[in-house]
């Protein structure tokens, strides 16, 4: 029998496929092993210490004792959250790479004239975890006290008002247009400069998240007007909302959120989403967010999705009414 009658026989095949079928059978289990099998790396494209990065290292935390792989922060800051998020857009959508940021995510478009990325393509959104308003804050030992005492002297003369990134310059164009105000915006690199300047007596006040004021109003330093959201923070009960003071529409949320870059698979989507769920369900998590002023929110990624092109929009309109061009 010819050695081509014997490589085609039947019994032969058969010996092959199973072969086959076993040197497969690793490469298959590997594949099937679940998500994640070694070291995960979540970026937050701004400072250490910071709102996001305090949110982005509980989460990293908790995620890394759920998932018994090490999760690591790595902060890569710079031209306003760009350059961190720039890197994970670039990044093998397997989900070991993964993003934490802010509102100002999704403003930057806005008001940067060139991204190197497109903000709604380039990136899988995973979930929103957590909210907290925006602030209007002042020097605790200055002459403002409450809130109309900051808007009557704003509708009389110039009064200037800090802000570090997109959505703190735009929630103050929002309070300005709400209030008819004279409010000249400041722009700082960053949160904690505000506070220094303000805390100094340089500057008359700054909006700025609660995570970065909190332990200046806790301290006795700063002092929080009014708050951009539909009620009153239990943390600093004295502060008014915007429209106690009369002032409409003054609605803004600073938002934590994560992503992945675009081509993240479904099934590690969910995952990520289904176990930050159970993380943030701790209620000793939920406290300690609750503490800094953050409540946690939890969203599919498609709600999360809708959410993400409501704020576009929005905050499209408020620099649109205020001829914010992009820079």
């Amino acid at each position: 029998m010819s050695d081509y009658s014997t490589l085609h026989s039947p019994g032969r095949r058969s010996a092959l496929a199973a072969l086959a079928a076993w040197g497969a059978a690793p490469l298959a289990f590997a594949q099937d092993k679940p998500f994640p099998t070694k070291p995960v790396t979540i970026v937050v494209p701004y400072s250490a210490g910071g709102g996001t990065d305090i949110v982005g290292r509980l989460m990293a935390q908790r995620l890394s004792e759920l998932w018994g792989q090490s999760v690591v922060v790595d902060n890569r800051t710079g031209a306003n959250g760009v350059i961190g998020s720039s890197y994970v857009a670039k990044a093998a959508p397997d989900g070991y790479t993964l993003l934490m940021v802010v509102g100002s995510h999704v403003i930057n478009p806005v008001l940067m004239r060139s991204l190197p990325y497109d903000t709604m393509k380039a990136f899988t959104p995973v979930t929103n975890i957590a909210t907290s308003p925006m602030v209007l804050v002042v020097a605790a030992n200055g002459s403002y006290k409450k809130l109309p005492d900051l808007l009557e002297a704003a509708r009389k003369e110039e009064v200037a008002v800090g802000y570090s990134e997109g959505q703190t310059r735009l929630t103050g164009e929002l309070i300005r247009q709400s209030g008819k105000l004279k409010l000249t915006g400041v722009p700082y690199k960053g949160g904690a400069p505000i506070m220094v300047d303000i805390i100094g007596g340089h500057l008359p006040g700054g909006v700025t998240s609660v995570l970065t004021a909190l332990p200046h109003i806790q301290s006795g330093k700063l002092r929080a007007l009014g708050v951009a959201a539909d009620q009153r923070m239990g943390i600093f009960p004295d502060a008014m909302t915007f429209k106690e003071a009369g002032l409409v529409g003054v609605e803004s949320l600073n938002w934590y959120g994560m992503f992945g870059p675009v081509g993240l698979p479904d099934t590690v989507v969910a995952r990520i989403n289904a176990d930050l769920r159970k993380v943030t369900s701790d209620p000793a998590v939920t406290r300690q967010m609750h503490d800094q002023g953050a409540d946690i929110v939890l969203t599919p990624p498609a709600q999360f999705r809708r959410f993400l092109e409501t704020e576009t929009q929005k905050w499209a309109q408020v620099a649109q009414r205020g001829g914010i061009q992009p820079e």
